[in-house]
């Protein structure tokens, strides 16, 4: 198919079943195209939380990148942040490292020598310093648990050294970079008395919007809500082991969730993040089933019900195409807009097993909806004059659809629940009027 994007249609991959989801739209089975649409996606070191963001989700935290130049430098523009001055260093690997794994013995004493900077000369000694290797040492086998305990022991001072993985090598496993990041994160946590009162929100490197959610839980009587992300000190950090239960958000979390059940003591239960109104307001009341707790739907659900009915009423015959870089599942998303009526033409996504229930679903609506995977290398040869769609969602889509307007939909707080839904709509709604003023 030289020459153009393969792409199926939602009826045909419906047709074909969940275990026979073509390998062109998979990640992990052929070659991988970099596209500007897919750097987010794909490099660690890149714009989003990748692994060396999320690595320092801690608060007083730093780390230390163990890798060849390449590998380095593509940290250097988050590391111009200035909420990570002062967080990120560096100890190279040569040729005889990568052959001979040399730099195994120097990683305490760099460790070291970045503790004592910062705590002779900057006063701010870190409690745990992150070290974050690359592929090179997937490929060597490095023990990083016994090169974490070695640089503690070098140390002597009560520092935590944790190891941060940036292996794309096991982005198809069972435990993928961001799945094992978030693992590490956690696992500093110590056992401590529960407090009844208190919740922790997990699953993303930055904030829910402060929304529906945390008002239901502080009206049940919550009166601490935690996320890694708003904690401002590591003591208060280490306080989220009190939580009396755990609200994962991210399917990604779900693994941390897990070990914190085990090793803590702390239930979870899991709240998707979905743009259908109707399912948002049955995943609320199954969770205040499950905590028992009551909350009081009725004034969110009718704003969100209205946002969507407005946006419908003002653009009856819209039509989207719809990326993987934006704050939601691009096919859940694409769903929930055919339900309310709208249309989807396409899709850039990589479609995993577990998605293929919307899809499933998508092709008894809309089953003409066009669906590409961004990573596939025919990419190369999509045809930007053949969308027919009013409006695209996702930084990735604004690549693609470089014609029509865009909501970009991708800022570090996250959207969630009804508020989001409504934001989303209004937002949309707005773009719209401008792009037609």
């Amino acid at each position: 198919m030289a020459g153009k994007a393969i792409t199926y249609t939602a009826a045909q991959i419906a047709k074909l079943g969940k275990d026979n989801i073509p390998a062109e739209l998979l990640s992990g089975h052929g070659l991988v195209y970099s596209s500007p649409a897919t750097l987010a996606y794909n490099s660690p070191g890149a714009e989003g939380f990748g692994v060396k963001r999320a690595g320092l989700a801690v608060p007083e935290s730093v780390m230390l990148i163990v890798s060849p130049g390449c590998c380095g430098r593509n940290t250097s523009i988050v590391s111009s942040m200035p909420q990570y001055k002062d967080r990120f260093f560096y100890l190279l690997m040569d040729e005889t490292d990568l052959v001979t794994g040399r730099h195994l013995k120097r990683i305490p004493e760099a460790v070291c020598e970045v503790v004592s900077f910062l705590d002779g000369q900057k006063g701010k000694k870190p409690k745990v310093v992150m070290i974050c290797i690359t592929c090179v040492d997937a490929l060597l086998g490095t023990d990083m648990e016994r090169v974490c305990t070695a640089c503690e022991n070098a140390l002597g001072n009560g520092t935590r050294v944790r190891p941060c993985y940036m292996y794309a090598l096991t982005r198809e496993g069972r435990r993928p970079p961001m799945v094992h990041v978030r693992q590490t994160l956690y696992s500093l946590l110590e056992p401590m008395d529960k407090d009844p009162k208190s919740v922790n929100i997990i699953g993303n490197f930055a904030p829910l919007e402060d929304g529906e959610l945390q008002r239901y839980l502080t009206e049940a009587g919550v009166k601490h809500i935690r996320q890694v992300s708003t904690c401002g000190t590591y003591e208060e950090f280490l306080n989220m082991a009190s939580a009396n239960f755990n609200i994962v958000t991210n399917p990604e979390a779900r693994a941390s969730a897990h070990d914190m059940s085990q090793r803590l003591g702390i239930p979870y239960i899991e709240l998707t993040r979905i743009h259908d109104v109707e399912r948002t307001a049955a995943q609320y009341k199954a969770f205040a089933n499950a905590v028992g707790i009551e909350i009081d739907l009725s004034e969110d659900e009718a704003r969100a019900k209205e946002a969507v009915g407005s946006l419908k009423e003002s653009f009856p015959d819209l039509s989207f195409n719809i990326g993987e870089c934006l704050n939601a599942d691009p096919f859940e998303l694409a769903l929930s807009l055919v339900r309310y009526g709208f249309k989807v033409d396409e899709i850039y996504g990589t479609l995993a097993p577990e998605k293929f229930r919307y899809v499933s679903r998508l092709a008894e609506l809309s089953p003409d909806t066009k669906i590409f995977c961004n990573m596939e290398p025919t990419m190369l040869y999509y045809d930007m004059s053949a969308s027919r769609a009013h409006i695209s969602l996702g930084k990735d889509a604004a690549f693609y659809c470089p014609n029509i307007p865009n909501v970009a939909w991708n800022s570090d707080i996250q959207p969630f629940g009804f508020q989001g839904i409504t934001k989303l709509m209004e937002t949309i709604k707005q773009t719209m009027k401008e792009a037609r003023a």
